[in-house]
């Protein structure tokens, strides 16, 4: 299972939100750059990296940053935030992550998903961001009626690099994952599934580790807040 610590971006520093509002907003001090360095040398080795700016302003990003973050590490990085076009998500490819994270053009335009993810194959993820299972769009502010089990089946024979699988009412929460549907997602295909939200202990990564399915966890708020330390989570990255 790959253990992916998660740096949230806005201004060029690493926060982390609540349910995903903006105005539930805590800034951590360390910079993003800093940051990065402290997970390699606790022996991880892949990143997530979340543009906030970028999910709420197209002339906004954080792309300096997140090639800083590439260049001063050997992490292996996976970018989500904004990538609605061709352009932007190759722009990203270009700073040499490891894969980028398609959200909501992946469900408004799934013609784009699918040329793209042929062109850069296992180089693209999906990022299912999900209420009730239902699909939320641009930075979880646009609520569809977009089940996503349903969505699973127009993408489950592409080339993806895996399905980012989150639950909006966990995220932030520190509650637990929900490993219900999370499972259920990594059961109904072929691609690989990574847990995102609501990871609160050790307890929870042991949990979603037993499920053989589920191939990776995002984790971020817990272990900025201290509640997961982080030589033990190395442990679980394997």
């Amino acid at each position: 299972m790959i253990i992916y610590p998660a740096i949230d971006l806005q201004d060029g520093k690493c926060v982390r939100l609540t349910k995903g509002d903006f105005e539930q907003q805590t800034v951590y001090s360390r910079s993003p750059i800093e940051q990065a360095k402290a997970f390699e040398d606790k022996g991880f080795e892949f990143l997530h990296v979340v543009d906030l700016d970028r999910t709420i302003h197209k002339e906004k990003s954080n792309l300096k940053t997140i090639k800083e973050i590439i260049q001063s590490t050997g992490l292996k990085v996976q970018v989500g935030g904004g990538l609605r076009t061709k352009d932007t998500v190759e722009e990203v490819i270009d700073l040499g992550v490891e894969n980028a994270v398609m959200g909501t053009a992946a469900v408004n335009d799934p013609d784009l998903l699918i040329e793209i993810s042929q062109k850069y194959k296992n180089k693209i993820s999906v990022g299912l961001d999900v209420r009730d299972k239902m699909i939320a769009l641009k930075g979880w502010k646009d609520q569809t009626e977009i089940s996503c089990f349903d969505f699973l089946e127009t993408i489950k024979n592409l080339p993806l690099k895996s399905i980012i699988f989150t639950d909006i009412n966990k995220d932030g929460m520190k509650q637990g994952i929900n490993i219900e549907d999370t499972l259920k997602m990594a059961e109904s295909s072929n691609i690989p599934v990574t847990a995102s939200g609501g990871v609160s202990s050790i307890d929870d990564i042991k949990l979603i580790k037993s499920q053989k399915k589920i191939s990776g966890v995002v984790v971020g708020k817990a272990i900025y807040d201290g509640l997961i330390d982080l030589n033990e989570l190395v442990k679980f990255n394997a």
